[in-house]
């Protein structure tokens, strides 16, 4: 074996290593910031918030977000903290301190109850550390670009107990490519880094199936539910991108613009304690069926604007899971209409996460990951993905036709 293969190989497996550190250590410190912010000692986020005072849940997320903010008012103050995954595909130097301070920037805010992802932090900082463990080997600008996104990925499959959703991300978001090197690290990478956070996470799935009676007819209704999906994908996207200050917010108006949002946050969450936080309390009362029309009606709105409303103070955070949650409540609010008007009988949980598999194939461009991610998430019978499966690249065809049409007129114009 060379010199180079072997260091290769030394590489894969410390950034499998450091990604499981990664993920663990920002599940520990999100819990302690949600059991403080809430009062909560054990349970999930949405029990917490449920069982905390009017006063603390209007609070809690508004001191949160004051503290985030006063830290990127000082981490930013000399320059911005970069995209990670620009970074990465553009062979630049990681800027370690910084985005692993960012990293924990995010888990507090996160845990405060913002309305954002808590994967971007695990992500970061496992780019953060790997890049540090592996300087000194001797790695060309490609190894570097696969062992890189192979540590982001790896940060979140561990977090979210994934590994091949981890392995995905990397190779098709992060990376693009099928290439047998790239996509055998990212497997690595990603069931290591699993395995090393399986303590902390015990290797729990983000969602609970429920055993609903479902049937292969609900191929027929994923391809039938894709262009609301779409529909859906595009205003999310849409919301976000306009929200999203360019370039970064470096003031001093970070402090009162978040805490303000916190602020806007917790009294929302009076009513609905469905809304904090990543977007997992919303999927949880989804796939529980759990929900009325009314208020999966209600979540669709608001939580894709209380992200934006966090994005445009001039926070940053995960948008996985949120685009993830904002799905799963249109499917919920989508079939509970047909249940109740159409007198239908279709099941709550699949239907909501069909369509939360269509709708993330829109946001993140990659349907195949869309697919697999949610069913590793629910773990619920093993041929439903195929169902997710149908309902991603439906909803992935129709924007690519979509994009075919608006290149032909603007050619023709």
């Amino acid at each position: 074996m060379s010199r180079r293969a072997c260091e290769y190989s030394c590489a894969v497996v410390l950034i499998g290593l450091l990604a499981g550190v990664a993920g663990a250590l920002t599940t520990v410190a999100l819990h302690a910031v949600e059991h403080l912010v809430y009062h909560y000692s054990f349970g999930t986020l949405l029990s917490g918030v449920g069982g905390s005072s009017p006063v603390r849940r209007a609070v809690g997320p508004m001191v949160g977000g004051a503290l985030a903010g006063a830290g990127w008012w000082l981490l930013r103050r000399r320059a911005d903290v970069p995209s990670l995954s620009a970074t990465i595909t553009e062979h630049r130097p990681i800027p370690r301190l910084r985005m692993a301070l960012d990293a924990g920037l995010q888990v507090l805010l996160v845990g405060s109850g913002a309305s954002l992802g808590r994967e971007g932090a695990p992500r970061q900082l496992a780019a953060s550390m790997g890049d540090l463990a592996t300087s000194r080997l001797s790695l060309t600008p490609r190894d570097r670009e696969i062992l890189l996104a192979c540590a982001a990925g790896a940060g979140l499959g561990a977090v979210y107990s994934v590994p091949l959703g981890g392995a995905l991300f990397a190779t098709r978001i992060l990376l693009g490519t099928w290439h047998p090197r790239a996509l055998g690290t990212a497997l690595i990478t990603s069931s290591i880094a699993v395995a090393v956070a399986a303590p902390v996470t015990h290797l729990e799935h983000a969602l609970t199936w429920p055993d609903a009676d479902v049937t292969i007819l609900l191929v027929f209704l994923a391809l039938a539910i894709a262009p609301f999906s779409v529909a859906v994908g595009f205003a999310f996207d849409k919301v976000m991108t306009l929200a999203r200050p360019r370039p970064q917010i470096r003031s001093w108006t970070l402090i009162p613009t978040i805490a303000a949002a916190g602020l806007v946050m917790g009294v929302c969450s009076i009513w609905r304690p469905e809304l904090p936080g990543n977007g997992r309390s919303i999927l949880t009362v989804s796939v529980d069926s759990g929900l009325t029309l009314g208020g999966a009606a209600v979540l669709v709105l608001l939580k894709p604007l209380l992200t934006a409303l966090f994005l445009r103070a001039g926070a940053v955070g995960g948008m996985i899971t949120p685009a993830l949650a904002t799905g799963a409540a249109a499917g919920t609010t989508v079939t509970l209409a047909l249940n109740h008007w159409a007198g239908t009988d279709l099941s709550v949980p699949a239907v909501s996460l069909v369509c939360a598999a269509g709708v993330l194939a829109i946001t993140q461009r990659a349907p195949m990951w869309a697919a697999l991610f949610v069913w590793e998430l629910a773990r619920p019978p093993l041929w439903l993905l195929l169902v997710f499966g149908v309902a991603a690249y439906a909803a992935h065809a129709l924007r690519l036709a979509r994009e075919r049409n608006r290149e032909r007129a603007s050619a023709a114009s």
